[in-house]
């Protein structure tokens, strides 16, 4: 039996911090596209690099999807024999669909590869700190009472010593 429980709220409060974490590598990886290669990912060229609404619903959909990982990590932590393989898997392959599916878009080769890169950060930056929370959420389980004694105490007596 393990001697350790999981703390939801402590891994839920490093859940939020996660999705903060993976909401500015988006903008930061936007503005670094847009600001630093002048590459128009998810906006038309003019609107520079701070873009459009585009930038904020990608942030977004990068702390849902921190999220979601942590939301996994949970069930995975309560529920799988060993979640810290299996969320490390499933993490690559949904990265690895993430970098991928902007290469079959048909835009920009530079967007789509910015687009990729950016995916892969966000990827790996959630990755990365879902397992590290979920490793720092325990708490010491607090063991069990000690069974009644059950057996038969006799008073002091002159007739009985140990």
């Amino acid at each position: 039996m393990e001697s350790r429980e999981i703390d939801p709220g402590r891994l839920w409060a490093g859940g939020a911090l996660v999705a903060l974490v993976a909401a500015l590598v988006a903008v930061a990886g936007l503005l670094v596209a847009r600001g630093l290669f002048g590459v128009a990912v998810l906006a038309p060229k003019g609107r520079g690099i701070w873009g459009n609404a585009n930038t904020l619903t990608y942030a977004l959909v990068a702390a849902a999807a921190a999220l979601a990982a942590m939301g996994l990590m949970h069930l995975l932590l309560v529920a799988a024999p060993a979640p810290e393989q299996f969320f490390g898997w499933i993490m690559a392959l949904v990265t690895l669909i993430a970098a991928v599916l902007p290469l079959t878009l048909t835009v920009d080769t530079a967007a789509k590869w910015a687009t990729a890169l950016i995916n892969i950060a966000i990827g790996a930056v959630i990755a990365f700190l879902v397992s590290t929370v979920a490793g720092n959420a325990y708490r010491p389980r607090t063991p069990p009472p000690p069974p009644p004694d059950d057996t038969l105490q006799y008073p002091e007596s002159p007739y009985y010593r140990e």
